[in-house]
């Protein structure tokens, strides 16, 4: 009888076991994560663009040329490390320029290069709003808030983005 009650239990134990080890298999249902689909040439190159930009934006205030070096990195590279921090760019970026600050004036800009007062907001609404949507835990995101609350509010998750 003991020796039944004891392959009884040890049976018991390894389903248990066995339950376990299937339930840490659940996770791989929703993909792979990003940070394992960078691509290390891209990163480089992206990181380079991004402390190129930071230099333009934080030191000279040439926001058109910090915008062009961030927009690089948001289209052709939208997994990157520091996604955040090129978004929070180029928003603040587009917002200056609507309002004509820093040392690239938008009538010194070529024609077709340059856009409107309210088409700089309306884009700096969208990256702003991205930023606080897809990045609640960024360092940026209560900066994006104060600028979002000037324009208007961030847009709903999704909303041509």
């Amino acid at each position: 009888m003991k020796k039944v009650a004891l392959i009884i239990g040890l049976c018991a134990a390894a389903l248990i076991g066995a339950g376990a080890e299937a339930r840490a298999q659940g996770g791989a249902s929703r993909g792979p994560d990003p940070a394992t689909l960078r691509d290390a040439d891209m990163e480089k190159d992206s990181l380079h663009n991004l402390e190129v930009a930071r230099q333009y934006f934080k030191l000279k205030k040439a926001y058109f040329a910090s915008l062009k070096r961030v927009e690089e990195i948001i289209a052709g590279n939208p997994n990157f490390a520091k996604i955040d921090e090129a978004l929070y760019i180029a928003g603040m970026s587009n917002l200056y320029l609507s309002k004509n600050q820093g040392k690239q004036k938008v009538e010194s800009l070529p024609e077709k290069r340059r856009l409107t007062p309210e088409k700089y907001r309306e884009d700096a609404r969208l990256y702003l709003s991205q930023l606080a949507n897809d990045h609640p835990d960024s360092d940026f995101n209560r900066q994006a808030q104060d600028a979002l609350r000037e324009l208007g509010g961030p847009l709903p998750k999704n909303s041509g983005q």
